[in-house]
């Protein structure tokens, strides 16, 4: 099997909420269909297109957007780039005038209630995040192509190989934190040296160091705006936003206009436990609260699980002096690499793996980047990812109404917390006397992804999701 080379820009993407799986992948696969029609000169020739969901896209798609996310990429908007404030306007558009602008281009008759099928007990053998396009053509020829989102935004298609990017030839390959520690061992590296060695192989360093630092900006947007937003989420649930109110309480009166006054004011209260606990609740609260209004928001490693690399790192920029880019750059590219690891070695699909795939990588990979960037060994960084996932073995995706708010939100905030325990307990202690390797609790997950019923996994049909009853509204 070729060895698949994954970039820190596949694990931390720039996109929009709610979901990775359910809005991002989705969004990418819409994208990724279209070019494939205008690379066969066929865009222009389409008279009518459908979409089938199927299996857990279906069952939580309209919880996680997923309609919203294929009818803005059908009309080849970009996630990345699109002015999230004009998402609703646009799908109203499309939902009154009974018309889709492929690729902002090509118009075609599109009724979304008619012509997005979810498909609530069909499901594809190869993944439960299964999408057909099915496009008609002016002389009647019909088009069709499946794809698979796998997870943290990645897109598959169906019998597709490797992509070109996949397929680099690094000098460092990782498949197994083994692989990793041999690398550091061999070279003397720390894993983000390692890391950045790899990423050269993709671009320059300094254009890694410019982009990595970008989405540290969009992380820090996102918590900020977040600390400042009220109201109550959308989709029928409504949950009110905390993170704004916990934010006003713990500032205490203390005046800010911008982020660096507002991190001024927050170190102005000190920097005792209880102080700092509630800050990391704070900013986790804040960034997952902005994905469930479909705010921009970075993947890392999923959407759903969004909130504990920024909350994490956020806390080591505030309470440990972490402010150097330096720093920053070395959490980060530790992070990415454990999540490839986990990628590679189970999933971080809550399709797939339940919530131990999303919270639980998401605070693997937090942990290690804390413990890099604090100064800890490459076993202190892999042995902080293993005690933050062996404590998240388990853990069900059970979305009540299909919407990542309860228990996701709050779970991103425990999430947070348990990766800065974990990289604690990494730095006073001595990795020759653990006993569980991060290659051995990921092959544990993975078994135990294998074994879990699929009502726990983002299915909204066990759990939270059928005990908790709510009546929502058609949305």
């Amino acid at each position: 099997m070729p060895h698949e080379s994954i970039s820190v820009f596949d694990i931390l993407k720039i996109g929009v909420g709610p979901s990775s799986s359910h809005t991002l992948g989705p969004w990418r696969a819409a994208q990724r269909f279209l070019q494939s029609l205008h690379e066969k000169a066929q865009l222009q020739k389409v008279t009518a297109i459908r979409v089938l969901l199927y299996g857990s896209l279906a069952k939580t798609g309209k919880g996680h957007g997923t309609d919203v996310a294929v009818q803005l990429g059908l009309s080849g908007d970009d996630p990345v780039t699109f002015d999230v404030n004009q998402i609703t306007p646009k799908i109203n558009t499309i939902r009154s005038e009974k018309k889709i602008m492929l690729q902002g281009v090509h118009a075609v008759d599109f009724d979304p209630s008619e012509d997005i099928d979810f498909l609530f007990t069909e499901s594809l053998p190869y993944h439960p995040n299964a999408l057909t396009f099915l496009a008609t053509l002016d002389n009647n020829e019909a088009v069709a192509e499946t794809y698979y989102s796998v997870g943290g935004g990645f897109v598959q298609k169906e019998g597709e190989t490797m992509s070109a990017d996949n397929m680099v030839q690094l000098p460092f390959p990782v498949d197994k934190a083994d692989d990793l520690l041999h690398w550091c061992r061999k070279t003397g590296l720390s894993i983000s040296e390692v890391v950045m060695e790899n990423e050269n192989s993709w671009r320059s360093e300094q254009e890694t160091r410019t982009g990595m630092l970008h989405i540290w900006q969009v992380m820090k947007a996102c918590i900020y705006r977040g600390c400042g937003t009220q109201g109550v989420l959308p989709g029928g649930l409504q949950v009110k936003r905390r993170a704004a109110d916990l934010n006003k309480k713990l500032l205490k009166g203390r005046t800010f206009n911008d982020y660096e006054s507002w991190l001024a004011a927050i170190r102005a209260g000190g920097n005792d436990f209880k102080y700092t606990l509630d800050w990391v609740s704070c900013f986790a609260l804040a960034v997952n609260e902005e994905n469930a209004s479909f705010g921009r928001v970075v993947t890392a490693p999923t959407n759903g699980a969004a909130g504990v690399i920024p909350a994490v790192l956020q806390y080591f920029v505030t309470f440990c002096d972490g402010h150097r880019e330096d720093a920053i750059l070395q959490f980060m590219l530790t992070a990415a690499e454990i999540g490839s690891i986990f990628k590679k070695g189970a999933t971080i699909s809550a399709a797939m793996g339940g919530c131990q795939a999303e919270i639980g990588v998401s605070s693997a990979m937090a942990a290690a980047g804390l413990t890099e960037a604090m100064g800890g060994s490459q076993r202190q960084a892999l042995m902080a990812a293993e005690i933050a996932m062996e404590h998240h073995l388990g853990l069900t995706c059970d979305p009540i109404g299909g919407l990542v708010q309860i228990p996701c939100i709050e779970r991103n905030t425990m999430g947070a917390i348990k990766a800065i325990t974990a990289s604690q307990l990494a730095l006073q202690s001595t990795p020759d006397f653990a006993k569980v390797s991060l290659d051995a609790v990921i092959k544990t997950m993975w078994d135990t992804a294998k074994d879990m019923s699929f009502k726990y996994k983002e299915t909204a049909e066990g759990g939270l999701a059928v005990h908790i009853p709510l009546s929502l509204p058609e949305c």
